[in-house]
């Protein structure tokens, strides 16, 4: 059976999305924020995903990667950041609001606040939004995706802004992956055939989006309060999406970083989809 395929549809993954339009019209593509398409694959409703590089440590026994393919920063990342009444090496026990969209980024800050800064914030989770990035009783919101983008590129007077890409080079010397390719190991291991044709279409849709990265950014331009600049510079400039050895260490790093504040129970082990 064909493969029911996750999608995270940030701008971040654009040629993705461009070039499943352009030229896989025959996936199944189920698009959704991250956390929504964690919960689709846990529960088996779709085959196969990007998914939040947390999720995979979290199901490290249920998933496999998928080879070549992340979501990934040297370092400033622009689309994840923190926004704050006062600066970050003042927050200790302050009240900040994590947005709901992204584990990954929610861990990334809890990492780099008690290890950078020595703070233990009162966490609360629940929604954020761009005009009114931090409520009246907090100090600092996480945001992510393209909202983060619109705060990074449109500073609010009064507030800092703080790229958690930036502050985990800092702390580590390393780049962050922020998302990976994956599929259900049940999946991998009944359909082998199927999963190795749909990474072939997810390849070729990408290096097509890739290839069309300017006719890809002005089918957006309508819908999105970013300039032609502004993404040329963010896709392929700060977001780069090949899964190399170096990207795989730091993974390793953040994953180490996380068992360590218990934020994750185990570091997994990286396990991968024999595609070619």
């Amino acid at each position: 059976m064909n493969p029911i395929i996750g999608h995270i549809d940030f701008l971040n993954v654009l040629p993705f999305s461009y070039g499943y339009g352009a030229c896989a019209g025959d996936l199944t593509i189920v698009r959704g924020v991250p956390t929504f398409l964690n919960d689709e694959l846990r529960a088996g409703r779709i085959d196969l995903s990007n998914v939040s590089s947390i999720e995979y440590a979290r199901r490290s026994d249920d998933l496999l990667i998928l080879p070549r393919l992340c979501v990934r920063a040297d370092c400033d990342v622009t689309s994840i950041v923190l926004v704050s009444r006062k600066p970050i090496e003042r927050i200790r026990d302050d009240r900040i609001v994590l947005t709901s969209k992204s584990a990954t980024a929610q861990r990334l800050l809890k990492i780099i606040l008690h290890e950078s800064y020595d703070a233990a914030p009162d966490y609360v989770t629940r929604s954020v939004a761009v005009d009114k990035p931090v409520d009246d009783d907090a100090t600092s919101a996480l945001l992510i995706g393209d909202d983060a983008l619109y705060v990074y590129l449109h500073r609010p007077e009064n507030f800092y802004v703080y790229d958690l890409g930036c502050e985990w080079h800092k702390l580590t010397g390393k780049q962050m992956v922020y998302a990976l390719w994956t599929v259900r190991k049940k999946y991998a291991a009944e359909e082998p055939a199927l999963l190795q044709a749909t990474y072939e279409k997810i390849l070729r849709a990408f290096d097509f989006g890739l290839a069309h990265k300017a006719d890809a950014i002005q089918s957006v331009l309508p819908s999105k309060p970013f300039t032609f600049d502004e993404l040329d510079s963010y896709l392929g400039g700060a977001i780069k999406w090949d899964l190399t050895t170096e990207a795989l260490d730091a993974l390793k790093l953040y994953y180490r970083k996380a068992a360590a504040l218990k934020l994750i129970d185990a570091e997994p082990e990286l396990n991968f989809a024999d595609v070619k």
